[in-house]
């Protein structure tokens, strides 16, 4: 009698992949107006370029809902948002919803999400960012910046994708410095490069679910972060002097070029440069 052989453990079961759609991704208008009616979630839009993106999404005809983690902030920029907002003559502008969390808070995120029902489009410009020299900063000085910015976008990414519509999409904020690095940078930068990669990683696994993803690199800006460190009106115009088009963008520059890719349906794994030339000198 023969013995047994050796009996294998079942192979473990196959994590699900992207969900496919058999309809191509939906064909529609790609100008901006057609993001009329739309829910888009940005995330870090209490201040700079995702408030900014809200107003112009407000005054299309969108339904921008802001996400942030000052509740204060988000109830003063939910106001200048609803401002913007395209109502009919004499109506009251509408409320605009806020929801307080942390980036990388995915569990939090994705309640949003469901609260919401549907959604349409993802914006994340959320992030900050701590710079210095390697030598004197830590590994905890610069984590807030590296884990805020690429594990945060990464979370973002598995909250949103269920819950998109197919034609939907998800669009990051880089920055100019991955191309051209300044010193005392390097985590941040780093955290933004690796934002892009993983703009073109999940524009192909997406791609099934008919979800776009794409990331717009922005030079620099004329935002909170940047008064921050010039805090009047002379200061920003003396060193945007410096830059090839003789001053730094406006956050509504950088914003409008994240509307465009929401917009156009037909554009995915792109990072669409706004910088003025910057990358250039």
């Amino acid at each position: 009698m023969t013995a047994p052989g050796p009996t294998s453990a079942p192979a473990p079961a196959a994590a699900p992949g992207p969900t496919p759609h058999a309809a191509p991704t939906p064909v529609r208008s790609p100008l901006p107006e057609s993001l009329a009616g739309a829910t888009v979630v940005l995330v870090g839009g209490s201040s700079g370029i995702g408030l900014a993106a809200a107003r112009l999404l407000a005054g299309l005809g969108a339904r921008p809902v802001l996400v942030g983690r000052d509740a204060d902030r988000l109830a003063a920029a939910a106001a200048s948002v609803a401002a913007a907002a395209r109502t009919a003559p004499g109506a009251p502008p509408a409320p605009v919803r806020t929801y307080v969390s942390d980036v990388r808070d995915e569990e939090r995120l994705g309640a949003l999400l469901d609260e919401l029902g549907t959604v349409d489009h993802v914006l994340v410009s959320a992030g900050t960012a701590t710079r210095g020299a390697v030598t004197a900063t830590t590994r905890e000085d610069v984590a807030d910046s590296v884990e805020g910015r690429f594990w945060g976008a990464y979370a973002v990414a598995r909250a949103a994708t269920p819950r998109l519509t197919a034609g939907g999409s998800i669009t990051y904020l880089s920055g100019v410095y991955v191309v051209r690095p300044v010193p005392n940078g390097a985590a941040v930068i780093a955290a933004a490069a690796a934002v892009e990669g993983l703009t073109r990683s999940l524009a192909v696994e997406l791609a099934p679910r008919r979800i776009r993803v794409n990331a717009v690199r922005s030079g620099t800006a004329d935002t909170p972060m940047l008064r921050r460190r010039l805090p009047d009106d002379a200061a920003v115009a003396d060193a945007g002097r410096a830059m090839p088009l003789g001053r730094y963008g406006t956050a509504e520059e950088v914003a409008a070029a994240a509307l465009f890719l929401m917009a156009n349906a037909y554009v995915t794994g792109t990072v669409l440069t706004v910088d003025g030339g910057q990358s250039l000198l």
